[in-house]
């Protein structure tokens, strides 16, 4: 038996109410470009939207006319979606609460999460959205999912309760000894300042 490996997310779709409606929410308020349009190829009383989300990846929509929005929340049963988190810059992040307050939308304030800062609201359907902001960068030719694992492991080491700053910078600097050589004798910590 063999896995299938997946390398990345393609797209993710969303049933969304009417086209306009999905246009004003995804550009509109996210700002996500709308790149391509055509019929639902599945189903030809929708249509099929294409946003860019930053990334080049891809968040499709399918509308139809007749679906009207809904302001509760999505359903969160087994096997449902909770929430579709985006990345944003710390220049971006900082300024989510004036923004949403500007527009009148209902948010959870930012919460600290540790490794990065969140702050959630709903679409116009009742799907919770959540703008996330990275606290690090990772190494050159790492990634924030192995800065990650790196900090989990510090964490689990140290017996704490959740990953914090001080882990972060730990396992940036264990991923920067493992992958970055020196011609120093030493990697250990030195005090160059007289006593």
């Amino acid at each position: 038996m063999r896995k299938l490996q997946v390398q990345g997310v393609h797209h993710i779709t969303i049933t969304g109410a009417n086209r306009q409606l999905s246009i004003d929410f995804w550009e509109g308020v996210l700002g996500m470009p709308f790149v391509f349009d055509q019929p639902n190829l599945d189903n030809p009383d929708e249509g099929h939207l294409y946003f860019d989300p930053g990334d080049g990846r891809l968040i499709t929509i399918f509308t139809n006319e007749k679906r009207k929005p809904m302001h509760d929340r999505t359903p969160m049963d087994p096997g449902c979606v909770h929430h579709i988190a985006f990345n944003v810059s710390a220049a971006s992040f900082k300024q989510v609460v004036t923004r949403l307050d500007e527009r009148g939308i209902k948010h959870s304030g930012v919460k600290d999460r540790g490794f990065m800062d969140s702050i959630y609201f709903k679409d116009p359907l009742g799907l919770l959205i959540e703008l996330a902001s990275y606290k690090f960068f990772p190494p050159e030719g790492s990634s924030h999912a192995a800065v990650l694992l790196e900090a989990h492991k510090i964490r689990v080491e140290r017996g704490d309760y959740n990953i914090a700053e001080e882990h972060l910078a730990d396992a940036i600097q264990r991923i920067i000894e493992r992958s970055t050589q020196t011609l120093s004798d030493s990697r250990a910590p030195a005090n160059p300042y007289p006593a």
